[in-house]
């Protein structure tokens, strides 16, 4: 069995409910304590046994921790969208997730494959969009606990409705009847299509408000930051 433990307890001690993280905090104190879980993982002949909660869950919680073990290898960083002169280096971003630099059971994987192949197509689940995070503050706040795998499918329903429900991320302006969205919805449209007929239609499965909104409700889509989900420094 996956024990999970070790990065729960490290997502309880750095990051607060807002999902920011206390690199510093983190990297002053326990600098290689989710390397080491990391590592402990990767000599594992892990088996499923046609649980597919178990996969899920280890996946998102891979996908997160890898994320946030580079951010750790990196830190002091403001935004994961490096700039050269002011300039954004979008080589280096996308270098970011799509080099394979992580070993897991004898493979190889980039954060994009985590991500594409083994969440998006094994899943077919867009909530799935809620719970990875790639550091930013434009991403999903992150959780500050593990996904198990007899709570994930509980989990991912409150991050859909966490994120939904967040102003930053969703909100309707009345006056000129727009919803504005996170880019993600755009990015991954055809992901949230395959449980509903727009994407207005998804949104408002999860509202918790009274929303008038309609398939032919207007989209806007709001700034997406890139820089880093901190909390912030001390001193």
């Amino acid at each position: 069995m996956i024990d999970f433990a070790p990065w729960d307890a490290l997502l309880r001690q750095y990051v607060d409910t807002q999902g920011r993280v206390d690199y510093q905090a983190w990297k002053r104190e326990k600098p290689q304590a989710l390397a080491e879980w990391l590592a402990s993982l990767d000599p594992q002949n892990i088996k499923f046994d046609d649980n597919q909660n178990v996969e899920l869950a280890l996946w998102i919680n891979l996908y997160n921790a890898l994320t946030i073990s580079t951010i750790l290898e990196r830190y002091p960083i403001d935004s994961i969208l490096p700039k050269i002169l002011g300039i954004p280096n979008w080589l280096a971003f996308l270098w970011f997730f799509y080099r394979p630099a992580y070993r897991f059971s004898g493979r190889r994987y980039s954060l994009s494959q985590i991500e594409h192949k083994m969440l998006r197509k094994k899943f077919q689940d867009p909530r799935i969009h809620f719970a990875i995070v790639c550091a930013s503050i434009g991403c999903p706040l992150l959780r500050n606990n593990a996904y198990w795998p007899e709570t994930v499918q509980q989990q991912l329903d409150e991050d859909a409705r966490r994120f939904i429900n967040n102003p930053d991320k969703v909100r309707y302006d009345s006056q000129t009847s727009t919803l504005y969205c996170s880019k993600i919805f755009k990015w991954y449209r055809q992901d949230f299509l395959k449980l509903a007929r727009s994407v207005q239609e998804y949104i408002r499965s999860y509202l918790e408000t009274d929303v008038p909104l309609t398939d032919a409700t207007s989209i806007s889509y709001l700034y997406y930051d890139w820089n880093l989900n901190q909390m912030e420094k001390r001193g």
